[in-house]
């Protein structure tokens, strides 16, 4: 059993593997992240967000499986650090990943898709029960 649960494999394609792993990448550079944070995106603390965030980043680049917690949780926070100019990189983004802003959102669209269509219906603990759109 993976430390997060079953393990599903979400078809990504590189550049969105890619994405993921840059966003969690962030908090480690422009970004910052405060241990509130890191618990209501659904790590026990900062320590474990970058604990598990270098374990994540390490599955993504080599294309491997992850929980549906380990996916929704990389989503979030990759959502968090690429819009918020507040808590993530922001309109900084551009600058310090080097890819357009245009591009990047279009990719994280459908990374969005892919991730939520597949964990549909996955409890997770820190939503208290089952994460949107699970059901029509």
């Amino acid at each position: 059993m993976h430390p997060t649960g079953d393990i599903i494999d979400i078809p990504l394609t590189q550049q969105e593997r890619e994405l993921l792993g840059r966003g969690l990448q962030e908090w480690s550079g422009p970004a910052s992240c405060a241990d509130g944070l890191a618990v209501a995106m659904g790590f026990d603390s900062l320590e474990d967000f970058f604990a598990q965030s270098r374990r994540v980043q390490a599955a993504l680049a080599g294309g491997e499986p992850l929980s549906p917690t380990d996916w929704l949780r990389t989503l979030l926070a990759t959502e968090i650090v690429f819009v918020s100019d507040v808590l993530g990189s922001g309109t900084d983004w551009s600058s310090a990943t080097g890819f357009t802003d245009e591009y990047r959102i279009q990719v994280l669209r459908a990374v969005q898709r892919k991730i939520l269509a597949t964990t549909a219906g996955a409890p997770q603990r820190w939503l208290g029960a089952i994460h949107p759109r699970t059901t029509q």
